[in-house]
């Protein structure tokens, strides 16, 4: 055995002289482990064909090379590296907030608060609290909402939802202890009017706060108008409207109502006298109030509210699944009413309180050029009030309903959505590619991603990091049931795995009547033609 390197130690008692034998001794040992030098005659090893470090290898293709081995260095795409080094993942958001799902990348936990994500100072926060929901029908988008706000509920956070189209938050309200549900239409009497002052925001002086209050109840008009006209008012038509206003609110001592400004609008284009031909402005806005003071949507928001926004509920819905049955129209004045009631009550910052306000079908918030504002408004104005709006869009088709093409309306309903930080992309289908790339600016491989993605997962955007969440791999059975929107599908639509077998007795019943008949040619050739074909 050859050794490369030896250490020797010496005692320290030995003599000069025994130090200096034990000195030879060891470079004798040495030169012993030494191999003997032999020529390439007696190894049997060719003779050189070229002179240098280089042998016949390079020549002939021999089996001996003395030039030192060079090799490649290793090239590989992060996937491929991801694979070589599976400990590496992403750090996720932390575990702030309430657990939303499994974040797929890193086989972790995945927590989310939109509070949370804006107070964080670090590269991971975000700017925003708004969230926007979007993906394809039965992708798990209102089951994710549902399961994001409910859980949120344990960490002090309240949940309003002003417009229910469909109904399906009810049954999530209703089994949550202390849920409030506020049900409009069908017969119920239930009324909300949405000019009212709403309660007074701590720290605001009189004068601002009569300034909010009169900028709120003249938005709400305006939008309901434009919206039922599809164009914008004239000046004549704003200024008579605004007087209508306020006269509503000097006679009824600051109980202004959808009637009242209907009654006042009256008496104003009544008067021939009146300045600036303001009696012809009251013409339009007065039969577009009389639809909800006199119509099909009489009964609903022209008075008083009978109901009062329960401030410690941990969720509150307003169910207007009856009035959306009457067309979209109906649906966009309603959400618009329900709306702007509810906002005149969250709007207070110094209550305290961070609340969820869902907008289930949030295009038909941006139906006009004044709603658009007034939702940009809502959207801006949200972390001031300590709220987070989530947003529900099927497809960004939704937005094409908003203004014709290239219009302000429509432009705008873009940079809206658009401008919210924080989304939640399920399953699209694949008209949506080109829509997602140029709309949302998202890379191309998350497009892809997002067409294969399964029901419950989602692509979540927060600030400037993405997450691939499946929400449904933490989701209880009691959460999942409660949750799922698909109940509408009938036990016959779905797939019967079990075989029904007939009994022979019924068999019998079922099978038609013979009658003897000759079954040999002659008899098939004389049969009659109801002998031959099947009764029906």
């Amino acid at each position: 055995m050859m050794v490369k390197h030896a250490a020797s130690f010496t005692p320290v008692e030995l003599s000069r002289r025994e130090k200096r034998d034990l000195r030879r001794e060891i470079s004798r040992a040495q030169q012993d482990q030494k191999p003997t030098r032999t020529s390439r005659r007696d190894r049997g090893l060719p003779e050189a064909a070229v002179p240098g470090p280089f042998g016949p290898g390079l020549v002939r293709g021999g089996y001996w090379n003395l030039a030192k081995a060079w090799i490649p260095a290793h090239q590989a795409t992060s996937q491929h590296i991801a694979g070589i080094y599976p400990f590496v993942a992403d750090s996720g958001l932390g575990h702030r907030g309430p657990i939303l799902g499994v974040d797929l990348n890193a086989d972790a936990l995945w927590h989310f608060s939109p509070w949370e994500a804006y107070v964080d100072s670090s590269e991971r926060g975000t700017f925003s609290t708004n969230i926007l929901v979007l993906g394809a029908y039965r992708g798990g988008k209102s089951a994710t909402v549902k399961t994001l706000v409910t859980r949120s509920i344990a960490f002090g956070h309240q949940v309003v939802v002003p417009s229910d189209p469909k109904g399906e938050w009810v049954a999530v309200a209703e089994a949550i202890p202390g849920g409030r549900v506020i049900r409009l239409g069908g017969g119920t009497g239930t009324r909300l009017n949405p000019l009212d002052r709403g309660p007074r925001r701590t720290g605001a002086t009189d004068e601002q706060h009569e300034q909010m209050v009169k900028q709120r109840r003249i938005g709400t008009l305006i939008a309901l108008i434009e919206m039922t006209l599809g164009a914008r008012l004239s000046a004549v038509e704003h200024a008579a409207l605004l007087d209508a206003l306020d006269r509503c609110i000097l006679r009824t001592d600051d109980h202004p109502t959808l009637r009242g400004v209907f009654e006042e609008l009256g008496e104003i284009a009544g008067e021939t006298d009146a300045a600036f031909h303001a009696a012809e402005g009251a013409i339009q806005p007065r039969f577009v109030l009389r639809r909800l003071v006199e119509g099909d949507l009489s009964g609903l928001f022209e008075d008083e509210s009978t109901v009062e926004f329960d401030q410690e509920a941990p969720i509150v819905v307003t169910d207007t699944s009856e009035l959306f049955a009457r067309g979209d129209l109906a649906a966009q004045l309603t959400q618009v009413c329900s709306t702007a009631w509810i906002q005149a009550v969250i709007s207070d910052r110094a209550a305290h309180r961070t609340r969820y306000v869902v907008r289930e079908e949030g295009w038909r918030d941006m139906t006009s050029l004044s709603s658009l504002q007034m939702f940009q408004q809502w959207l801006k104005l949200s972390r001031h009030y300590g709220i987070s709006n989530i947003v529900i869009l099927h497809k960004m088709g939704d937005l094409d309903a908003v203004g014709d093409e290239g219009s302000l309306e429509r432009s705008l309903a873009y940079s809206i959505v658009g401008d919210i930080e924080n989304k939640f992309i399920f399953r699209v289908n694949s008209q949506e590619q080109a829509a997602l790339r140029t709309r949302l600016n998202l890379p191309a491989p998350h497009v892809e991603m997002a067409r294969h993605l399964r029901k419950g997962e989602f692509l979540a955007y927060v600030g400037q990091y993405s997450y691939l969440v499946d929400c449904f791999a933490t989701s209880t059975e009691w959460e999942y049931e409660l949750f799922a929107t698909d109940d509408a599908l009938a036990p016959a639509d779905r797939e019967d795995t079990d075989f029904g077998a007939i009994d022979a007795a019924m068999l019998d019943t079922l099978w038609p009547e013979t009658r003897e008949m000759d079954t040999g040619i002659e008899g098939w050739l004389t049969a009659g033609p109801h002998e031959n074909t099947e009764e029906q």
